[in-house]
């Protein structure tokens, strides 16, 4: 999907007082983030460098504010707990765990992320 194509979702959910990022990736992946850098049992990698972030495919995503423009010309915009993307999918956090509208889940622990 080319949803996922842009910085793993081109999002990094992360509540307004935490410092602590959530991410939503494809089913069947796990993600472990190791200082500014994510890397997924798909043989992927993100760089997140300030408010952007490189992947290992060439995207190139940057937040500003509660907004994501990807290089591919998509964008995600956060309000509260909730992703909307330009594609018209939204991803949710409850806790740990991230729900797509495409029926995919993520679950954080520790440093990884387990999604399926």
């Amino acid at each position: 999907m080319k949803i996922f194509t842009a910085a793993i979702l081109a999002i990094l959910i992360s509540g307004a007082a935490q410092a602590e990022d959530y991410l939503h990736g494809k089913p069947g992946t796990t993600y472990q983030g190791i200082g500014g850098t994510t890397y997924g049992s798909d043989g992927s990698t993100q760089q997140r460098i300030g408010g952007t972030t490189y992947g290992s495919n060439g995207s190139t995503s940057q937040r500003i504010g509660g907004t994501t423009y990807n290089s591919d010309g998509s964008t995600s915009q956060q309000i509260g707990d909730t992703l909307y993307n330009s594609n018209g999918s939204t991803v949710q956090r409850i806790g740990n765990t991230t729900y797509g509208s495409d029926g995919t889940t993520c679950q954080k622990i520790g440093t990884s992320t387990y999604c399926n």
